[in-house]
């Protein structure tokens, strides 16, 4: 059963994906507003930890995706502008996006994460 899947992840990797994504989502719309009023206003550093925090969450299981080299965390020190940080945030926007296409797939007529444990249920269904 595994065999027929070329991406396959773990239930571990698409809870950490529901849990942040719309939290991410949430966080990118309000900076895309605040960028679109005032784009070149620098970002405090409570803003950027608060940010920081989930695209760190994100990070751990986009890293070793092919978009995982894009995704960087914004600079503590040299504080981005809105703009800036909006720039990098749809990057991992975009790398959530292929993350949902590559690992939700059909399985058995149905859509569902691609993971390990539910193919390993499945092959011992089909076994019993």
């Amino acid at each position: 059963m595994m065999r027929g899947y070329k991406h396959i992840t773990t239930l571990t990797i698409v809870s950490a994906y529901k849990a942040t994504s719309p939290i991410f989502g949430g966080l990118l719309s309000e900076m895309r507003e605040l960028s679109k009023k005032k784009p070149d206003e620098t970002l405090n550093k409570n803003k950027v930890k608060i940010l920081n925090r989930v695209l760190q969450d994100l990070h751990t299981f986009l890293k070793d995706e092919p978009e995982g080299k894009y995704l960087d965390l914004l600079d503590d020190e040299d504080l981005p502008q809105n703009s800036d940080a909006v720039l990098a945030m749809v990057q991992y926007e975009k790398a959530l996006g292929e993350f949902y296409e590559r690992y939700h797939n059909r399985i058995l007529g149905e859509f569902d994460w691609v993971t390990e444990e539910k193919l390993r249920e499945l092959e011992e269904d089909a076994e019993e």
